[in-house]
Protein backbone atom coordinates (compact mmCIF):
# COMPACT_ATOMS: atom_id res chain seq x y z
CA UNK A 1 0.00 0.00 0.00
CA UNK A 2 0.95 3.59 -1.18
CA UNK A 3 1.05 6.51 1.36
CA UNK A 4 -0.28 9.76 -0.43
CA UNK A 5 2.58 12.53 -0.68
CA UNK A 6 0.58 15.00 1.57
CA UNK A 7 -0.14 12.56 4.34
CA UNK A 8 3.64 10.75 4.09
CA UNK A 9 5.93 10.93 7.29
CA UNK A 10 8.06 13.25 5.02
CA UNK A 11 5.22 15.42 4.30
CA UNK A 12 4.33 15.68 8.38
CA UNK A 13 8.05 16.16 9.15
CA UNK A 14 7.99 19.05 6.62
CA UNK A 15 4.77 20.47 8.12
CA UNK A 16 5.69 20.25 11.99
CA UNK A 17 8.82 21.67 10.93
CA UNK A 18 7.26 24.87 9.10
CA UNK A 19 5.13 25.42 12.15
CA UNK A 20 8.48 25.55 14.67
CA UNK A 21 10.32 27.73 12.22
CA UNK A 22 6.61 29.94 12.27
CA UNK A 23 6.90 30.06 16.58
CA UNK A 24 10.35 30.43 16.16
CA UNK A 25 10.26 33.85 14.17
CA UNK A 26 7.44 34.74 16.77
CA UNK A 27 9.14 34.17 18.93
CA UNK A 28 12.42 36.35 18.17
CA UNK A 29 9.60 39.27 17.18
CA UNK A 30 8.61 39.11 21.20
CA UNK A 31 12.57 39.38 21.83
CA UNK A 32 12.87 41.96 19.73
CA UNK A 33 9.51 43.87 21.64
CA UNK A 34 11.14 43.31 24.85
CA UNK A 35 14.62 44.79 23.56
CA UNK A 36 13.22 47.60 21.92
CA UNK A 37 11.56 48.58 25.27
CA UNK A 38 14.27 48.30 27.53
CA UNK A 39 16.36 50.45 25.13
CA UNK A 40 13.58 52.67 24.90
CA UNK A 41 13.15 52.80 28.88
CA UNK A 42 16.95 53.45 28.86
CA UNK A 43 16.64 56.23 26.37
CA UNK A 44 14.28 57.85 28.54
CA UNK A 45 16.32 57.50 32.19
CA UNK A 46 18.72 59.16 30.29
CA UNK A 47 16.92 61.94 29.23
CA UNK A 48 16.69 61.20 25.83
CA UNK A 49 13.34 62.72 24.69
CA UNK A 50 11.60 60.08 22.82
CA UNK A 51 7.84 60.96 23.53
CA UNK A 52 6.43 57.55 24.33
CA UNK A 53 5.43 56.80 27.67
CA UNK A 54 5.44 52.61 27.39
CA UNK A 55 8.37 52.37 24.16
CA UNK A 56 8.21 51.46 21.41
CA UNK A 57 4.78 52.37 21.27
CA UNK A 58 3.01 55.95 21.70
CA UNK A 59 0.76 54.68 25.00
CA UNK A 60 0.62 54.58 28.36
CA UNK A 61 0.76 51.68 30.95
CA UNK A 62 -2.89 51.92 32.20
CA UNK A 63 -4.55 48.50 33.01
CA UNK A 64 -8.23 48.55 32.74
CA UNK A 65 -11.80 47.68 31.54
CA UNK A 66 -14.52 49.14 30.20
CA UNK A 67 -17.86 48.89 29.14
CA UNK A 68 -16.31 47.65 25.49
CA UNK A 69 -14.45 44.39 27.46
CA UNK A 70 -17.64 41.64 26.92
CA UNK A 71 -18.77 42.65 23.46
CA UNK A 72 -14.74 42.46 22.49
CA UNK A 73 -13.79 39.16 24.13
CA UNK A 74 -16.94 38.00 22.33
CA UNK A 75 -16.90 39.46 19.09
CA UNK A 76 -12.85 38.15 19.09
CA UNK A 77 -13.30 34.54 20.14
CA UNK A 78 -16.66 34.06 18.14
CA UNK A 79 -14.68 35.15 15.13
CA UNK A 80 -11.91 33.34 15.89
CA UNK A 81 -13.77 29.95 16.44
CA UNK A 82 -16.40 30.26 13.71
CA UNK A 83 -14.84 32.68 11.19
CA UNK A 84 -12.61 30.46 9.16
CA UNK A 85 -15.71 27.87 8.53
CA UNK A 86 -18.22 30.58 7.69
CA UNK A 87 -16.09 32.13 5.14
CA UNK A 88 -15.69 28.74 3.77
CA UNK A 89 -19.39 28.09 3.07
CA UNK A 90 -20.95 31.69 3.25
CA UNK A 91 -22.06 33.06 -0.03
CA UNK A 92 -19.90 35.75 -1.19
CA UNK A 93 -22.01 38.63 -1.21
CA UNK A 94 -23.60 37.53 2.34
CA UNK A 95 -19.89 36.51 3.37
CA UNK A 96 -18.66 40.42 2.47
CA UNK A 97 -21.68 41.81 4.78
CA UNK A 98 -20.89 39.64 7.72
CA UNK A 99 -17.03 40.54 7.41
CA UNK A 100 -17.94 44.03 7.35
CA UNK A 101 -20.01 44.08 9.93
CA UNK A 102 -17.93 42.11 11.96
CA UNK A 103 -14.37 44.02 11.53
CA UNK A 104 -16.29 47.00 12.47
CA UNK A 105 -17.82 45.37 15.94
CA UNK A 106 -13.91 44.22 16.48
CA UNK A 107 -13.29 47.95 16.02
CA UNK A 108 -15.84 49.69 17.90
CA UNK A 109 -15.73 46.96 20.59
CA UNK A 110 -12.32 47.60 21.39
CA UNK A 111 -12.57 51.87 21.02
CA UNK A 112 -15.10 51.30 23.42
CA UNK A 113 -12.65 49.52 26.06
CA UNK A 114 -11.37 53.00 26.99
CA UNK A 115 -15.03 54.21 27.38
CA UNK A 116 -17.01 56.21 24.74
CA UNK A 117 -15.88 59.63 25.83
CA UNK A 118 -12.39 58.19 26.23
CA UNK A 119 -12.30 55.92 23.46
CA UNK A 120 -13.58 57.54 20.19
CA UNK A 121 -15.51 61.16 21.18
CA UNK A 122 -12.31 62.45 22.36
CA UNK A 123 -9.85 60.77 20.08
CA UNK A 124 -10.36 63.23 17.11
CA UNK A 125 -11.38 66.55 19.32
CA UNK A 126 -8.29 66.75 21.09
CA UNK A 127 -6.27 69.91 20.91
CA UNK A 128 -3.90 68.42 18.11
CA UNK A 129 -6.68 66.92 15.86
CA UNK A 130 -8.76 67.63 13.02
CA UNK A 131 -12.24 68.68 14.91
CA UNK A 132 -10.62 71.48 16.57
CA UNK A 133 -9.44 73.23 13.39
CA UNK A 134 -12.93 72.67 11.79
CA UNK A 135 -14.23 76.22 13.11
CA UNK A 136 -11.31 78.04 11.39
CA UNK A 137 -12.77 77.29 7.87
CA UNK A 138 -15.88 79.80 8.78
CA UNK A 139 -12.93 82.13 9.72
CA UNK A 140 -11.43 82.09 6.97
CA UNK A 141 -14.29 82.41 4.72
CA UNK A 142 -15.36 78.86 3.49
CA UNK A 143 -13.57 75.80 1.89
CA UNK A 144 -12.11 77.83 -0.69
CA UNK A 145 -10.37 80.50 0.98
CA UNK A 146 -8.82 77.79 3.22
CA UNK A 147 -7.86 75.78 0.51
CA UNK A 148 -5.73 79.02 -1.37
CA UNK A 149 -4.49 79.70 2.68
CA UNK A 150 -3.70 76.38 3.93
CA UNK A 151 0.11 76.24 3.20
CA UNK A 152 0.81 79.66 4.46
CA UNK A 153 -0.50 78.01 8.15
CA UNK A 154 1.88 75.10 7.78
CA UNK A 155 4.95 76.38 9.84
CA UNK A 156 4.53 77.03 13.41
CA UNK A 157 6.35 80.05 15.33
CA UNK A 158 8.55 77.45 16.36
CA UNK A 159 10.54 77.80 12.99
CA UNK A 160 8.76 80.67 11.44
CA UNK A 161 8.21 83.29 14.46
CA UNK A 162 5.81 85.20 11.97
CA UNK A 163 3.41 83.17 12.06
CA UNK A 164 0.13 84.53 13.39
CA UNK A 165 -1.66 80.99 13.65
CA UNK A 166 -0.85 77.67 12.35
CA UNK A 167 -2.88 74.30 11.86
CA UNK A 168 -2.74 71.99 14.51
CA UNK A 169 -0.27 68.82 14.81
CA UNK A 170 -2.11 67.07 12.15
CA UNK A 171 -4.21 69.22 10.46
CA UNK A 172 -0.67 70.64 9.26
CA UNK A 173 1.67 68.05 8.71
CA UNK A 174 -0.90 66.13 6.43
CA UNK A 175 -1.73 67.59 2.70
CA UNK A 176 -5.12 69.51 2.59
CA UNK A 177 -7.19 67.08 1.76
CA UNK A 178 -7.19 64.87 5.07
CA UNK A 179 -8.42 67.97 6.62
CA UNK A 180 -10.93 68.77 4.33
CA UNK A 181 -12.48 65.71 4.88
CA UNK A 182 -13.31 66.31 8.24
CA UNK A 183 -14.47 69.54 7.34
CA UNK A 184 -17.20 68.02 4.95
CA UNK A 185 -18.37 65.55 7.90
CA UNK A 186 -19.09 68.38 9.63
CA UNK A 187 -20.99 70.41 7.24
CA UNK A 188 -23.27 67.55 6.57
CA UNK A 189 -23.88 67.13 10.38
CA UNK A 190 -21.31 64.37 11.27
CA UNK A 191 -18.42 66.83 13.09
CA UNK A 192 -18.78 65.68 16.89
CA UNK A 193 -16.22 63.39 18.02
CA UNK A 194 -18.91 60.93 18.18
CA UNK A 195 -20.00 60.95 14.84
CA UNK A 196 -16.62 61.25 13.06
CA UNK A 197 -15.31 58.26 14.89
CA UNK A 198 -17.74 56.28 13.72
CA UNK A 199 -17.07 57.36 9.86
CA UNK A 200 -13.79 56.50 11.07
CA UNK A 201 -14.31 53.63 11.95
CA UNK A 202 -16.72 52.33 9.32
CA UNK A 203 -14.22 53.23 6.38
CA UNK A 204 -10.72 51.82 8.25
CA UNK A 205 -12.83 48.44 9.00
CA UNK A 206 -14.33 48.32 6.22
CA UNK A 207 -10.43 47.99 4.55
CA UNK A 208 -10.96 43.83 5.90
CA UNK A 209 -13.62 43.77 2.66
CA UNK A 210 -11.58 45.84 0.24
CA UNK A 211 -8.69 43.05 0.85
CA UNK A 212 -10.98 40.27 0.48
CA UNK A 213 -12.68 42.10 -2.70
CA UNK A 214 -9.16 42.66 -4.68
CA UNK A 215 -8.02 38.41 -3.98
CA UNK A 216 -11.31 37.52 -5.76
CA UNK A 217 -10.81 39.83 -8.26
CA UNK A 218 -7.29 38.70 -9.12
CA UNK A 219 -8.56 35.29 -9.09
CA UNK A 220 -7.80 33.64 -5.85
CA UNK A 221 -11.18 33.74 -4.22
CA UNK A 222 -10.36 30.76 -1.33
CA UNK A 223 -7.40 32.68 -0.29
CA UNK A 224 -9.64 35.51 0.08
CA UNK A 225 -11.98 33.35 1.93
CA UNK A 226 -9.18 31.91 4.44
CA UNK A 227 -7.30 35.60 4.72
CA UNK A 228 -11.09 37.54 5.56
CA UNK A 229 -11.56 36.37 9.29
CA UNK A 230 -7.36 37.54 9.90
CA UNK A 231 -8.39 40.59 7.74
CA UNK A 232 -11.75 41.05 10.61
CA UNK A 233 -9.24 40.46 13.69
CA UNK A 234 -6.60 42.85 12.69
CA UNK A 235 -4.44 43.35 16.11
CA UNK A 236 -4.30 46.89 13.93
CA UNK A 237 -7.93 47.72 14.96
CA UNK A 238 -6.77 49.30 18.34
CA UNK A 239 -5.18 52.25 16.44
CA UNK A 240 -7.96 51.57 13.68
CA UNK A 241 -10.62 52.89 16.29
CA UNK A 242 -10.18 55.94 16.19
CA UNK A 243 -7.39 57.35 14.36
CA UNK A 244 -7.66 59.06 11.00
CA UNK A 245 -4.69 56.86 9.89
CA UNK A 246 -7.42 53.94 9.97
CA UNK A 247 -9.20 55.89 7.62
CA UNK A 248 -6.31 55.99 5.49
CA UNK A 249 -6.36 52.37 5.22
CA UNK A 250 -9.60 52.13 4.02
CA UNK A 251 -9.52 54.64 1.51
CA UNK A 252 -6.44 53.02 -0.02
CA UNK A 253 -7.41 50.20 0.08
CA UNK A 254 -10.69 50.41 -1.82
CA UNK A 255 -8.54 52.22 -4.42
CA UNK A 256 -6.09 48.68 -4.79
CA UNK A 257 -9.71 47.24 -4.89
CA UNK A 258 -11.24 49.12 -7.40
CA UNK A 259 -8.27 48.56 -9.46
CA UNK A 260 -8.12 45.08 -9.36
CA UNK A 261 -12.03 44.33 -10.44
CA UNK A 262 -10.85 47.23 -13.61
CA UNK A 263 -8.47 44.28 -14.15
CA UNK A 264 -11.22 41.27 -13.92
CA UNK A 265 -13.32 43.15 -16.07
CA UNK A 266 -13.68 44.09 -19.89
CA UNK A 267 -14.78 47.55 -22.04
CA UNK A 268 -16.21 50.10 -20.30
CA UNK A 269 -16.36 48.75 -17.05
CA UNK A 270 -12.85 47.78 -16.87
CA UNK A 271 -12.60 51.65 -17.93
CA UNK A 272 -14.86 53.66 -15.41
CA UNK A 273 -13.93 51.31 -12.60
CA UNK A 274 -10.27 51.96 -12.75
CA UNK A 275 -10.92 55.94 -13.34
CA UNK A 276 -12.87 55.49 -9.94
CA UNK A 277 -9.46 53.76 -8.62
CA UNK A 278 -7.51 56.44 -10.02
CA UNK A 279 -9.88 59.10 -8.36
CA UNK A 280 -9.59 57.21 -4.79
CA UNK A 281 -5.57 56.59 -5.07
CA UNK A 282 -5.28 61.02 -6.63
CA UNK A 283 -7.13 62.18 -3.54
CA UNK A 284 -4.87 59.32 -1.40
CA UNK A 285 -2.04 61.37 -1.95
CA UNK A 286 -3.68 64.14 -0.27
CA UNK A 287 -4.87 62.21 2.89
CA UNK A 288 -0.85 61.39 4.17
CA UNK A 289 2.36 62.61 2.56
CA UNK A 290 3.58 59.22 3.35
CA UNK A 291 0.99 57.64 0.87
CA UNK A 292 2.79 57.85 -2.42
CA UNK A 293 4.47 54.89 -0.92
CA UNK A 294 0.75 53.29 -1.47
CA UNK A 295 1.59 53.51 -4.91
CA UNK A 296 3.74 50.17 -4.81
CA UNK A 297 0.20 48.31 -4.09
CA UNK A 298 -1.24 49.05 -7.37
CA UNK A 299 1.77 49.02 -9.30
CA UNK A 300 1.83 45.29 -8.05
CA UNK A 301 -1.93 44.63 -9.34
CA UNK A 302 -0.77 45.73 -12.89
CA UNK A 303 2.23 43.85 -12.72
CA UNK A 304 -0.17 40.59 -11.73
CA UNK A 305 -2.74 41.09 -14.35
CA UNK A 306 -0.47 42.51 -16.92
CA UNK A 307 -3.59 44.94 -17.85
CA UNK A 308 -1.09 47.99 -18.26
CA UNK A 309 -3.83 49.93 -20.20
CA UNK A 310 -5.34 50.30 -17.27
CA UNK A 311 -2.41 52.74 -16.14
CA UNK A 312 -4.08 55.80 -18.39
CA UNK A 313 -7.58 55.30 -17.05
CA UNK A 314 -6.58 55.35 -13.48
CA UNK A 315 -3.70 57.91 -14.31
CA UNK A 316 -6.45 60.17 -15.81
CA UNK A 317 -8.52 59.42 -12.52
CA UNK A 318 -5.45 60.98 -10.14
CA UNK A 319 -4.91 63.81 -12.26
CA UNK A 320 -8.76 65.29 -11.69
CA UNK A 321 -7.53 65.14 -8.19
CA UNK A 322 -4.51 66.58 -8.22
CA UNK A 323 -5.57 69.12 -10.82
CA UNK A 324 -8.92 70.62 -8.53
CA UNK A 325 -6.17 70.91 -5.32
CA UNK A 326 -3.65 72.62 -7.45
CA UNK A 327 -6.76 75.00 -9.03
CA UNK A 328 -7.91 75.27 -5.45
CA UNK A 329 -4.42 76.56 -4.39
CA UNK A 330 -3.28 73.54 -2.12
CA UNK A 331 0.57 72.37 -4.02
CA UNK A 332 1.11 68.83 -2.80
CA UNK A 333 5.18 69.60 -3.29
CA UNK A 334 4.72 72.98 -1.16
CA UNK A 335 3.05 71.31 1.61
CA UNK A 336 5.72 68.49 1.65
CA UNK A 337 8.27 71.05 2.04
CA UNK A 338 7.02 72.76 5.18
CA UNK A 339 6.29 69.09 6.47
CA UNK A 340 10.36 68.35 6.47
CA UNK A 341 10.98 71.88 8.06
CA UNK A 342 8.61 71.14 11.07
CA UNK A 343 9.65 67.27 11.33
CA UNK A 344 12.75 68.46 11.82
CA UNK A 345 11.77 70.86 14.44
CA UNK A 346 9.57 68.27 16.05
CA UNK A 347 9.84 65.32 18.58
CA UNK A 348 11.91 63.51 15.98
CA UNK A 349 14.78 66.02 16.35
CA UNK A 350 15.49 64.23 19.39
CA UNK A 351 14.20 60.83 18.82
CA UNK A 352 17.17 59.05 17.45
CA UNK A 353 17.09 57.57 14.00
CA UNK A 354 19.33 54.39 15.29
CA UNK A 355 17.21 53.14 17.68
CA UNK A 356 13.54 53.83 15.66
CA UNK A 357 14.97 52.51 12.62
CA UNK A 358 14.68 49.00 13.97
CA UNK A 359 12.05 49.67 17.37
CA UNK A 360 9.65 50.75 14.60
CA UNK A 361 9.47 47.28 13.25
CA UNK A 362 9.27 46.10 16.87
CA UNK A 363 6.05 48.87 17.22
CA UNK A 364 4.60 47.33 14.03
CA UNK A 365 4.62 44.27 15.22
CA UNK A 366 2.01 45.08 17.68
CA UNK A 367 -0.56 46.22 14.80
CA UNK A 368 0.38 42.87 12.97
CA UNK A 369 -0.03 40.29 15.25
CA UNK A 370 1.95 37.10 16.03
CA UNK A 371 -0.37 35.56 12.27
CA UNK A 372 0.70 38.14 10.41
CA UNK A 373 4.27 37.48 11.40
CA UNK A 374 4.01 34.11 11.36
CA UNK A 375 2.45 34.04 7.47
CA UNK A 376 4.97 36.83 6.61
CA UNK A 377 7.91 33.96 7.18
CA UNK A 378 6.02 31.85 5.25
CA UNK A 379 5.40 34.14 1.97
CA UNK A 380 9.52 35.60 2.09
CA UNK A 381 10.55 32.60 2.60
CA UNK A 382 12.34 30.47 0.56
CA UNK A 383 9.14 28.15 -0.07
CA UNK A 384 6.51 30.72 -0.38
CA UNK A 385 2.71 29.44 -0.48
CA UNK A 386 0.70 32.37 -1.35
CA UNK A 387 -0.38 32.64 -5.12
CA UNK A 388 2.07 35.30 -7.18
CA UNK A 389 -0.38 38.26 -7.23
CA UNK A 390 -0.54 37.73 -3.51
CA UNK A 391 2.88 37.62 -3.09
CA UNK A 392 3.10 41.02 -4.62
CA UNK A 393 1.12 42.73 -2.78
CA UNK A 394 2.58 41.62 0.30
CA UNK A 395 6.12 42.41 -1.21
CA UNK A 396 4.88 46.22 -1.73
CA UNK A 397 3.05 46.40 1.40
CA UNK A 398 6.78 45.71 3.14
CA UNK A 399 8.25 47.18 0.24
CA UNK A 400 6.31 50.09 1.30
CA UNK A 401 6.83 49.85 4.94
CA UNK A 402 10.74 49.19 4.68
CA UNK A 403 11.05 53.07 2.49
CA UNK A 404 9.28 54.39 4.94
CA UNK A 405 11.61 52.90 7.88
CA UNK A 406 14.38 53.23 6.28
CA UNK A 407 13.32 57.45 5.37
CA UNK A 408 13.65 58.99 8.65
CA UNK A 409 10.45 60.64 8.13
CA UNK A 410 8.82 57.98 10.48
CA UNK A 411 10.66 57.73 14.04
CA UNK A 412 7.99 56.03 16.24
CA UNK A 413 3.93 56.29 16.25
CA UNK A 414 4.25 53.44 13.38
CA UNK A 415 1.83 51.07 14.86
CA UNK A 416 -1.18 53.70 13.32
CA UNK A 417 1.20 55.76 10.37
CA UNK A 418 1.81 52.27 8.92
CA UNK A 419 -1.64 50.81 9.19
CA UNK A 420 -2.91 51.79 5.63
CA UNK A 421 0.68 49.53 4.36
CA UNK A 422 0.00 47.02 7.23
CA UNK A 423 -3.64 45.69 6.89
CA UNK A 424 -2.04 43.92 3.82
CA UNK A 425 0.27 42.00 5.63
CA UNK A 426 -2.91 39.93 6.45
CA UNK A 427 -2.88 38.34 3.11
CA UNK A 428 -0.20 36.61 4.24
CA UNK A 429 -2.21 34.28 6.90
CA UNK A 430 -3.99 32.77 4.05
CA UNK A 431 -1.98 30.09 4.12
CA UNK A 432 -1.42 29.21 7.98
CA UNK A 433 -2.55 26.20 9.46
CA UNK A 434 -4.90 25.41 12.57
CA UNK A 435 -6.28 29.11 11.56
CA UNK A 436 -8.49 28.97 14.47
CA UNK A 437 -5.29 29.11 17.01
CA UNK A 438 -3.64 31.67 15.21
CA UNK A 439 -6.74 33.70 14.78
CA UNK A 440 -7.60 33.21 18.79
CA UNK A 441 -3.45 34.51 18.95
CA UNK A 442 -4.37 37.66 17.07
CA UNK A 443 -7.54 38.05 19.81
CA UNK A 444 -5.41 37.66 22.62
CA UNK A 445 -2.56 40.54 21.68
CA UNK A 446 -5.46 43.06 20.98
CA UNK A 447 -7.03 42.11 23.54
CA UNK A 448 -4.14 42.19 26.17
CA UNK A 449 -3.06 45.78 24.23
CA UNK A 450 -6.39 47.63 24.72
CA UNK A 451 -6.63 46.74 28.37
CA UNK A 452 -3.73 47.34 29.59
CA UNK A 453 -2.34 50.23 27.87
CA UNK A 454 -3.79 53.50 26.88
CA UNK A 455 -3.25 54.41 23.60
CA UNK A 456 -3.58 57.88 21.94
CA UNK A 457 -3.91 59.54 18.83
Amino acid sequence: MTISGSHSPEARTRKRRSVRADLVVVAGVAVLVVVAAVVGRRLLAAGVEIFLGWPPLLAEWSPHVGPGTPAAIVVGLATAAWGPGLAARLRWSTLLGAGGAAAFAWTLSLSLVDGWQRGVVERLTSGEEYLSDVPRVAELGGIGPMLRVFSDHILTTAVEPTQTWFWTTHVGGHPAGAFLLFTVLDRVGLGSGGAAGVVVMLVGSSAAVAVAVTLRALGHEDLARRVLPFSVLFPGAVWVGVSADGLFAGWLAWGVALLAVAAARRGAAAFLAAAASGLLLGYALYLSYGLVLGGLLPLAVLVATRRWWLLVPTALGALVVVAAFTAAGFWWFAGFADLRVIYAASAAATRPYWYFVWANVAALAFALGPAAVAGLRRTLGRTPTLPRAAMLLVGAAVAAILLADLSGMSKAEVERIWLPFAVWATVACGMLPHPRRWLAAQVVLALAVNHLLLTVW
